[in-house]
């Protein structure tokens, strides 16, 4: 069995963990996941950071011995880590003797191939980075990454690490190996750092006694970054267990943030040139996730704590925002808002009212239980082999976001074939039995599927979801993540996945959840609905939302009003004021008491709506899910049966006759004004 070794960056622990650093978590976590689904001997280690000045100076505001403290963080951040549901499978501190040992034979290494000297440091020092920093470096006189911190000017005894002469040695390893650093513009931006030329770099601190004594000079400590980078080797037996070592050196990927490349891809790879060890075959830094446009710090003071917005909706609705919203490579930013509507979107609307509404009629219709009748409905089955070769290219190249929106693609696409196929129809044609059980196992495998592409992203909700569609049970890529045409699935009718949420913060600062106020429709000033012949006044249940009071009877036609008179026509200004807009359906569902009445969700491109449409004689709600309609978007909202309806849709109704709602052959995309 082939293996994987992955590495996260190691947290400064003098504070908790927020969105930002989940953010790192959570990714990897996907890739860890993905790795194991592909069959790989799979190693995800993460840790804390703990030899920091920062840190030595929080514990002695709380009056606290170093260690006592490091050791209370430890809990606060495996705590995190379980409830975003990070699977990592080591978790190493700097305080460990493990690591200790790891760090004292590499950079005995160091020292005795000639490669570290003494000298005297003199220049800036960013406390908040714990980073030495170049004039050329800094922004206005500050720190980049910490603009409203002054750095110190310092002169200290330190010993230096030979940097500059792996220049053109690490400028060989990037030619080399193209992918050693990803995505592109962080190889860039350090190619273009390499060949400026490097210097060479500190790595001690002189006076201090938390941290790790150098093993030729116990007076100087190792130089915090020093000693955080070679974690990696540390946990996996450098210095302590060669066997453990030989088998999992060197790590396949780092995953690190982009401020901490030049550690990563110039530091890290020189020390282990010089050390004469393997390098690690892949570093890929990723973006910030930022609040309104500021990247989050504790110096900005706009932290987000992801446990709290794990608790909103769940780890997995979490976890899919922020795989799935942000492309991993760039900068992400956050907001409460739409991290609320992709719930409803994504989850309540999408993926859960799908796996309800196939679990509810394979029950209704076959008690549950589903076996293949004949061959699988091609379409379908295409896009499935499709989606689930563009998944494997994108996970395996990193594009995680792309991963789910292909798994995705097929939930849309299954959404469009129960549409297209009627199951409700089919369920009332004795003569299409065999055709109705195949329609619903294949739209019962297709949502299999897409759980097994989705399970590295929300496991818990993947796991849910097989167990309903009976196909629970230990997965493999190679064995689940392709068409299945096979087998009885016994399929379980359960209670709502995730319930929809109508509610919305008001504020970027808040961490709890608020009820707030549906979006509200401006008024029409106009009729909502333009009947094909004259009628006293409209039916309020026809086609949709709002009762209106009736119309008072018009005045009798002149004989020769053939052409029509001022009271039966408007302008064209009037007509403009009706603003009508396409929207998709994504859920339905009837209404209690009422014969004529439907609920629906509607996607109208800026925001989901709900409505009451007095089509319940015409249509079965699951026929309507998916189907494009026209609505009149800019009513005022009113409450039919205690539901408040924010616009109407437009249907046809013939005098006697069903309403038949405004569709189209080929739909537009929702929120397009039809005019």
């Amino acid at each position: 069995m082939s293996t994987f070794f992955m590495t996260t960056a190691i947290d400064f622990v003098n504070s908790q963990p927020h969105l930002g650093t989940a953010y790192e978590k959570i990714c990897a976590d996907v890739i860890a996941r993905y790795k194991r689904l592909r069959g790989f001997d799979t190693r995800f280690l993460m840790g804390n950071d703990e030899h920091s000045q920062n840190v030595f100076k929080k514990a002695a505001e709380q009056g606290l011995d170093p260690l006592a403290y490091c050791d209370l963080m430890e809990q606060v951040f495996r705590k995190a880590w379980r409830r975003l549901d990070v699977s990592f499978d080591d978790f190493i501190r700097t305080t460990a003797p493990r690591h200790k040992a790891g760090v004292t034979e590499l950079v005995r290494r160091l020292y005795d191939a000639g490669e570290i000297y003494d000298g005297v440091y003199e220049g800036w020092y960013c406390v908040s980075c714990e980073e030495f920093k170049q004039e050329k470096d800094l922004v206005n006189g500050n720190c980049p990454l910490h603009p409203t911190l002054t750095p110190e000017w310092i002169r200290e005894k330190n010993y230096f690490f030979r940097l500059s002469k792996y220049q053109q040695p690490l400028l060989d390893h990037f030619a080399a190996h193209p992918d050693f650093l990803q995505p592109d513009v962080r190889r860039n931006e350090i190619l273009r750092l390499l060949e400026g030329g490097l210097i060479d770099v500190s790595i001690s601190r002189a006076g201090q006694s938390w941290g790790i004594p150098l093993p030729w000079d116990p007076a100087s400590v190792v130089y915090v970054w020093v000693d955080a980078l070679i974690n990696y080797a540390s946990a996996v037996g450098l210095g302590h267990d060669p066997q453990l070592f030989e088998r999992w050196w060197p790590a396949d990927l780092h995953v690190i943030g982009k401020d901490i490349t030049r550690f990563h891809a110039v530091i890290w790879p020189a020390m282990l040139m010089g050390a004469g060890l393997p390098l690690p075959r892949q570093i890929f830094g990723h973006g910030f996730m930022t609040l309104n446009g500021q990247r989050m710090s504790k110096t900005l003071g706009n932290l987000i704590d992801p446990v709290d917005a794990a608790e909103r909706h769940g780890a997995d609705p979490l976890r899919l925002y922020l795989a799935k919203e942000v492309a991993f490579g760039g900068d992400g930013d956050f907001s409460w808002e739409r991290y609320d509507e992709r719930y409803n979107v994504d989850f309540a609307n999408n993926l859960g009212n799908l796996v309800s509404r196939l679990t509810t009629m394979a029950v209704r219709y076959r008690q549950g239980r589903l076996t293949p009748t004949g061959a699988p409905s091609d379409q379908l089955a295409r896009l499935g082999e499709q989606v689930a070769a563009d998944y494997r290219r994108a996970m395996d190249s990193f594009a995680l976001h792309e991963g789910a929106a292909a798994a995705f693609r097929l939930l849309d696409g299954t959404n469009e074939f129960i549409a297209a196929t009627s199951p409700w129809t089919l369920a009332k044609d004795p003569g299409a039995a065999d055709r109705l059980t195949q329609v619903l196992f294949d739209a019962a495998e297709a949502i299999r599927l897409a759980a097994v592409l989705l399970q590295p992203f929300i496991p818990s909700s993947s796991t849910e979801i097989l167990r309903r569609l009976g196909a629970a049970g230990d997965l493999a890529f190679d064995r689940d993540g392709r068409w299945r045409n096979d087998g009885e699935r016994i399929l379980v009718q359960d209670g709502p996945l995730w319930p929809r949420k109508e509610q919305m913060t008001v504020s970027d600062n808040e961490t709890k959840s608020q009820t707030a106020v549906p979006a509200v429709a401006a008024a029409a000033g106009a009729p909502a609905r333009v009947p094909s012949a004259p009628q006293a006044s409209p039916d309020p249940t026809a086609a949709g939302a709002n009762p209106t009071p009736p119309a008072q009877p018009a005045a009798p036609a002149p004989a020769d009003a053939s052409a029509g008179t001022a009271g039966d026509r408007i302008s064209i200004e009037d007509f403009m004021k009706v603003e009508l807009r396409v929207a998709k359906v994504l859920t339905a569902e009837r209404v209690e008491k009422s014969k004529k009445l439907l609920k629906l969700s509607v996607d109208v491109g800026t925001e989901h709506r709900t409505l009451v449409a007095g089509i319940a004689e015409a249509y079965e709600p699951d026929a309507l899910v998916g189907k494009t309609v026209v609505i009149v978007f800019n009513l005022k909202p009113a409450k039919l049966m205690g539901i408040e309806s924010n616009g109407m849709v437009l249907a046809a109704s013939p005098d006697g006759g069903k309403p038949a709602v405004v569709s189209f052959d080929e739909p537009p995309a929702p929120g397009t004004r039809v005019r």
